[in-house]
Parts: structure tokens; C-alpha cells; sequence
């Protein structure tokens, strides 16, 4: 089956700049794709050579097998792509019907028919006679999808769209995008600096670092099984530190670890997420003594200075993370144990 959207080897330069190194991903029709990288490292401009706002310097971008970045040159506005913009862009001076109606063409511009947007936004018809400034911000970016929706698009754009969300507004918006694009099949790509964001929304996760793409995969692999010490310190807390790997088995502060079949022996690194760590009072596990709690609601994350561990050679620290209530405070002595297998990586 033809992919919905395919880049190959895309390469751009700003001013001279490198920006984006031979970047490659299919997204299969229907999907959902997000792109997840720091500030700077190049999704945005991906985003924007995708749409048609800009050419690249080299490589293809295919949509549904029709190639649209070569000769001839397809502009943004021939290509089937709806896109919204992190704050929206809507027309301040336009009712909200009047902002998706410039969506339609014009004979097509009728009271049902900009109903039947709102309504798949689940927004009321009512809101067609109001301004952008009597929304809520999520109530903006809907109104946003809405009109780029009316397009009937076969991809969607939506660069960093609840980035300007507080977090409660940030997470219902998000589920009602989410299942209006799932519900419509429109294949989607999704921008973000936010990595919870990616995980959540995305049936697929491309990480992106100083315009490459260092792994793209599903959330589950993202988060489990990073491809590096880099890539799995941007997508969550983690614990890293140094082990002697023999076989199955990583030999570190944490005493023996399993690692599953790897192909790193020796010398290494092994990474942890902070949930993996048990902590108890009862002498099961490494010790050691806590030397801060921060306390974040639902969760708390406690920073202990283990005391010894199998091969341990110097003063190693490890953040945990314990979900609920606790009573565990500052010099309290407590047990740690791994839940689970690492992942191992070579020494650089």
C-alpha cells in the first residue's frame, strides 16, 4: 500500500545553515506521526517543507505517490494538506462561521454546512456567531481544525497546536483532536517539543536531534527501548550509569540487573526509568539514604545516594519515582530494587 505521506533523504539549509540532514519516514494513511525534538533541532521546518511554504535544498516529499517538492513545483495551496498553526491564526476580525466558511468554497458556505464542522469539533452551531475573542484558547485551536477540515485534506499539519494551553484545557483539547482526526482517517502530523504529548497522542514517534531523525518507532519502543543515552534522556526521566555486562546481566550500583539479549559486553551503560526502582524500608535491596523529595501531586520523585552495590567503585545517585501518598523524607535509609529489564548501550 502506498504510503499517505513519504520523505526521502530531505535535506534543507537557513542562511547557509544546515538544518535538516537526509531526513526519511513514511506515514501510512489514516496515522497519526508525531515529530518530538528540542527547540531548534528542525521539526518545525520539516513541518513547514511538507505543507509547501518552503522547498527543500534536496530530497522528495510524496504525497499519496504523487511527488510535490520536484519539478514541477506543487504550491501549498494545490496540495491537499490542512495545517494549524500553535496559536491558531484565526481571523480576528471574522465570526467564527465567516473563519471556517474560507475554508469552502464558496457556493458550499452555508449555515449546516459550517454546523457540521462545528459539531464534528464539538463545538455547538452557536458559536458560529461569535468572535475569536469570545473562545476559550481550546475552543480557538477547534474552530482552527474545524476550518482546516473543511478542506477535506488528505494529510493534517498541526504545528506544536496546545502549546499555548494551560495543562487541564491542554489535555481535553488534545483527546477531542485526536479523536476527530481518528474518526475523519485523516493521516496526521504532529510537531511537538512536548514528549508526553508525542507518546499520548502519536501511533508512531520520530525523535528528532540536530535535524536528524534518531529513531522513530512507537510510543512503547520510544519509551522502552531508546535507541541511545541521548534519545532516552529527551523522551523521559532516566537513569543512566556505569555497569559490566556479562551475558544477560549488568553488574552496577544497583547491584544485578538483567538486560535481555544485547550485544554490548563489558564496559558499558545501562538506563532505568525512574518507575523501575523499588524503593522499601524492609532491607530488601541496595541501601542507601534519601537526600531530597520533591513532592509533585500524584507522584513523588526521591533522590537517594546509594550506600554499595555489586562492582560499585564510587558515590552513585539515583532519582526514583513513587506514585501516591509517601511519608519518605530527607535522611530516611531505604532499600532499592530494579523491577524489569535495562537497556544497555556501549561506552561513547
Amino acid at each position: 500500500m502506498t504510503p499517505s505521506l513519504e520523505v526521502r533523504d530531505l535535506g534543507k539549509s537557513i542562511d547557509r545553515e544546515p538544518v535538516l540532514h537526509d531526513v526519511a519516514f513514511a506515514a501510512e494513511a489514516g496515522s497519526i506521526t508525531a515529530i518530538v525534538g528540542p527547540s531548534g533541532c528542525g521539526k518545525t521546518t520539516l513541518l513547514r517543507l511538507i505543507a509547501g511554504f518552503e522547498k527543500p535544498d534536496s530530497g522528495t516529499i510524496a504525497l499519496a505517490g504523487r511527488v510535490v517538492s520536484g519539478a514541477p513545483w506543487v504550491p501549498a495551496h494545490r496540495r491537499s494538506v490542512g495545517y494549524v498553526a500553535q496559536d491558531g491564526a484565526l481571523f480576528p476580525h471574522a465570526s467564527v462561521g465567516a473563519n471556517i466558511g474560507f475554508g469552502l468554497p464558496r457556493r458550499e458556505r452555508t449555515r449546516s454546512k459550517i454546523a457540521e464542522l462545528l459539531e464534528m469539533v464539538s463545538l455547538d452551531a452557536s458559536y458560529a456567531a461569535r468572535r475569536p475573542d469570545q473562545l476559550s484558547g481550546g475552543q480557538q485551536q477547534r474552530v482552527a481544525l474545524a476550518r482546516a477540515l473543511a478542506r477535506e485534506p488528505e494529510i493534517m499539519l498541526l504545528d506544536e497546536p496546545f502549546s499555548a494551553l494551560d495543562a487541564g484545557l491542554r489535555a481535553a483539547t488534545r483527546r477531542i483532536v485526536a479523536e476527530v482526526l481518528s474518526k475523519a482517517g485523516i493521516t496526521t502530523i504532529l510537531v511537538t517539543h512536548d514528549q508526553p504529548e508525542a507518546l499520548s497522542f502519536a501511533d508512531r514517534v520520530a525523535v528528532m536531534r540536530q535535524g536528524r531523525l534518531a529513531q522513530i518507532g512507537t510510543p512503547d519502543e520510544i519509551y522502552t527501548r531508546p535507541v541511545d543515552v541521548p534519545t532516552a534522556q529527551f523522551i523521559g526521566d532516566a537513569v543512566v550509569m556505569s555497569a559490566q555486562i556479562q551475558g544477560e546481566t549488568a553488574h552496577c550500583a544497583l547491584g544485578e540487573v538483567s538486560v535481555g539479549a544485547t550485544s554490548v559486553q563489558g564496559a558499558g551503560r545501562i538506563m532505568l526509568r525512574p518507575e523501575q526502582i523499588e524503593l522499601n524500608t524492609e532491607g530488601t535491596g541496595v541501601p542507601g539514604v534519601v537526600v531530597g523529595v520533591e513532592y509533585l501531586g500524584s507522584e513523588t520523585m526521591v533522590d537517594i545516594r546509594l550506600e554499595a552495590g555489586v562492582d560499585a567503585v564510587e558515590e552513585q545517585r539515583v532519582t526514583v519515582r513513587r506514585f501516591g501518598a509517601g511519608s519518605i523524607v530527607a535522611g530516611d535509609r531505604v532499600h532499592s530494587r530494579v523491577l524489569g529489564p535495562a537497556v544497555a548501550y556501549p561506552l561513547d
